[in-house]
């Protein structure tokens, strides 16, 4: 059976499963009652769509044919009515996708977790994000979180309210990606620098260790992405005149060469849900590590044994994506203040590194 996940934010974040949207109980005879578990409003510039592709791209973790079952039990919805599959999606429609059964508990229960916050103010704080750590709750992290951290954090501030499904989240990260994010600490704050990133006034740099020897020393990434028809945990390149996806763009420009590695800086004009990752693995250079898209295998180099034994230390050394947001800038919500924060990569990014310059230095053809 497919899941349904219901992760809709357009920063990039860690996607992760959830609970099928469609059950049994969902078509028995008797039309059991049935509970709203997600809503969308077309906006005013949404083209005719079929919402089954709609819904695609809208949602994580489904697939159309599920989709197409949920639409034949009557259980999408469209300004109040059920509709079928190739129901077309006009501006200002109002739909809604239902289940059997009523939703969970979504507050957020404070945590005392240790933040490394590098700034704070009474309007916002930037936190150093390790490793790791999912920054909002969803199936099977609904605990540990940085949202967790945080309500524990603001537990004695006004303006935070634990029924808030992303208090103060302006933009994310993934799980495993480490680095900086700005968390606003009441609304009016949270509207000024979403309203930042969404006119791409900000300004957010990551550092990243990629498979390959990069030629160009910078260069230009403009190409549009969407949810992969393949693998719904996966992101992908796709055409502009595609509805299903979004522009995205990354500028690159290399740090350092490392024989089959190369250091480079990326900096983002939007934030998509997996965007370096997809944008350098397009280039034909993926993130090392990198089990999602590929970089977990031994993509450059040698066949001989003490190669591969020395690229599986390298994995064990740093056992994630090698990917740290490194600077953010934006100007200050209420102050106006153009703030910039540099952060030091990571432990293990800096040994994985320093291992690659000392494999490398060793080795003359490199």
């Amino acid at each position: 059976m497919d899941n349904f996940s219901p992760n809709l934010a357009e920063d990039p974040e860690e996607l992760t499963d959830q609970d099928d949207f469609l059950t049994d109980e969902a078509v028995v005879e008797e039309k059991p009652e049935l509970f709203e578990q997600y809503s969308f409003t077309a906006d005013s510039g949404q083209s005719l769509l079929r919402i089954d592709k709609f819904l695609v791209c809208h949602i994580a973790q489904v697939s159309r044919n599920r989709i197409q079952d949920a639409a034949e039990a009557g259980m999408i919805q469209v300004n109040g009515q059920p509709v079928k599959s190739n129901y077309r999606v006009k501006p200002g429609d109002e739909i809604k996708v239902l289940v059997a059964y009523p939703p969970r508990d979504t507050s957020i229960i404070p945590e005392d977790i240790p933040l490394n916050i590098v700034y704070e103010d009474q309007d916002l704080l930037v936190v150093n994000k390790e490793a790791g750590m999912v920054v909002h709750p969803g199936h099977g992290n609904f605990s540990g979180t940085l949202v967790n951290a945080l309500a524990w954090h603001f537990k004695d501030h006004s303006a935070f309210s634990p029924n808030d499904p992303r208090p103060g989240l302006v933009h994310r990260i993934d799980k495993d990606t480490s680095g900086l994010l700005v968390v606003a600490k009441n609304p009016d704050a949270k509207t000024n620098l979403s309203r930042q990133f969404f006119e791409k006034t900000s300004l957010r740099t990551y550092q990243a260790l990629v498979w390959g020897r990069v030629e160009q020393d910078e260069g230009r990434i403009d190409c549009p992405l969407g949810r992969s028809r393949r693998d719904r945990l996966q992101m992908t390149v796709c055409e502009a005149d595609d509805p299903a996806c979004k522009p995205a763009v990354t500028n690159y420009r290399v740090l350092e060469r490392l024989g089959y590695v190369t250091l480079v800086e990326c900096r983002l004009e939007t934030g998509r849900t997996h965007q370096i990752r997809v944008h350098m693995k397009h280039l034909g250079h993926p993130l090392f590590n990198d089990e999602r898209y590929g970089g977990d295998q031994i993509l450059k180099g040698t066949r001989y044994s003490k190669y591969k034994q020395f690229v599986e230390n390298c994995f064990t050394l740093c056992p994630r994506q090698a990917l740290h947001a490194k600077t953010l800038g934006f100007k200050h919500p209420t102050k106006g203040l153009s703030l910039f924060f540099d952060s030091e990569l990571p432990d293990d990014m800096l040994k994985l590194i320093d291992k690659w310059r000392k494999y490398t230095a060793s080795r003359e053809e490199l």
